[in-house]
Parts: C-alpha cells; structure tokens; sequence
C-alpha cells in the first residue's frame, strides 16, 4: 500500500502519538504518500464542547505542524495537509469560511452524526428508525453537491439493524450518487481491524456491481495503526470478492 490520506492526531481527543511518529512509521511502512485528516473544528456554539474533535483554536497548530513536517521530510515522503469533516448544514459555511484562512489540500467526507451533530447520536449506534437510515443518506448526498470532497470516508458507517431491504435501497441511492459524482468510496480499515459494523459485505456487494470507484483508508489514530499488512490482506479480499474498482491512488 504507497498512500493513505486518513490519519488522525492526538488533538480528536480519542488518538494517540505525535505526528512525527505518524510519519515516521508510515516511511518504515513503505508509504510514498501519507495524508493527515484529523476531525475538523467546528463553530459550534459556545456552550457546545465536542468530545471527539479538536477545537477550533487548535487548528493553527495543527496546520503548522503538518506543514513543518512536509518541508522536513519532503525528500522521503510525501505529506498532505487535509481534515475529515462532516457535512452540518447550520454550520458549513461558517466552516469553509474558517479554513479558508490555512493552505487545506483536501477534505474527506465522514458523517458520524446527523443533522448538525449537537443533541444528535453517533451513526454508528445501532438503529432501527428508518428515519435515521434515510436521514444519513440524505445528508451525505447533500454534502457532495456542497463540495468536491477527496472521497467518502466509511461510507457505510450507518449502523442500522432494521429492514434489510430498506437498507439495500437507501444505500444502493447512495451509491449509485456517488458513482454519478464520481466520488470514491473508502473501505476502512480501521473498520476491520476493531470488528465493527463497517466495512459491510452488504453494502460492499452492491457497490460493485454499481461499478463504484474505490479507495483504502487507514483510519489510523494510533502509530501502531498505521502499517497494517493484515488488515490490507482482507481488505484486498473484499476487493476480489466484490470485484471493487480499486484505484492506485486518489489523485
């Protein structure tokens, strides 16, 4: 595996390690490219304090370091600058408007709460409500005719236990919108790595035979995260399983 452009920083407040040690590990791994994506600020209001985001003022730092690090080991790796944000509708443009302030070089989509995230419960909750399913669906799409993201992070992060034919529907429409936009698709590996509801055979199925483009994303928020050649072995058999378009690179 030469690039992964999902990494986190102690900063999300639930990862560990320094970026150095990020980068350092991904060149023992063999990376060419290496893409930092930490979960991005949000101008929540004030009395909102997220448990699973940096802070708005620490987004300066967060640039400077990454910037730092690409100049210093810009002869043994390439490192991007980038964040995984969520689509809030409340809150986008007051969003864009903040990063708009620092040289961003990409942003991935993974919508880990509905709505605008505040009073909302984690996608990944298991659910029932076809409401819920409907609503990430419907909120991921909107996001992509907002934005020309690098790709879809975890896409189905949607933990839901209800009919499994209004899964297959809902996310088949989500699918095939993103192969209409040419968006790729990430198969997570932290998903594999720590058995959650993700990646799903399921979703995985139809996203081959919809022909949708797709892309491996470590997700890593530990150093020890970063090289996994066992979690990339089945994740290369969903690709042959599936009959994934899997592509060299993003860019």
């Amino acid at each position: 595996m030469k690039y992964n452009y999902h990494a986190h920083t102690y900063r999300c407040k639930h990862a560990g390690g320094s970026e150095r040690e990020y980068i350092e590990e991904a060149i023992r791994g063999g990376y060419e490219v290496f893409g930092f994506s930490d979960h991005a600020p949000m101008p929540f209001p004030k009395e909102y304090i997220p448990p699973t985001r940096m802070d708005m003022n620490e987004l300066e730092g967060y640039v400077d370091t990454v910037l730092s690090l690409k100049k210093e080991y810009k002869d043994d790796i390439d490192i991007r600058l980038g964040l995984e944000t969520e689509y809030y509708p409340a809150y986008w443009e007051g969003f864009l408007k903040e990063i708009g302030n620092y040289p961003i070089e990409y942003l991935i989509l993974g919508q880990h709460f509905p709505g605008n995230e505040v009073g909302s419960k984690w996608c990944g909750l298991p659910t029932e409500e076809a409401r819920d399913l409907k609503t990430y669906t419907d909120q991921v799409i909107e996001a992509l005719d907002k934005y020309d993201f690098l790709y879809l992070a975890h896409p189905d992060l949607i933990n839901f236990t209800g009919d499994k034919n209004l899964y297959k529907k809902e996310m088949r429409r989500l699918i095939k919108e993103c192969v209409k936009r040419n968006v790729l698709l990430e198969i997570n590996f932290l998903g594999i790595l720590t058995k959650r509801n993700y990646p799903d055979p399921v979703f995985w199925e139809m996203a081959g035979q919809e022909g949708a483009k797709t892309v491996f994303g470590v997700d890593c928020h530990e150093t020890d995260q970063v090289f996994q050649p066992e979690t990339e072995k089945k994740a290369m058999e969903m690709v042959r399983r599936f009959g994934l378009d899997l592509q060299a690179d993003v860019e």
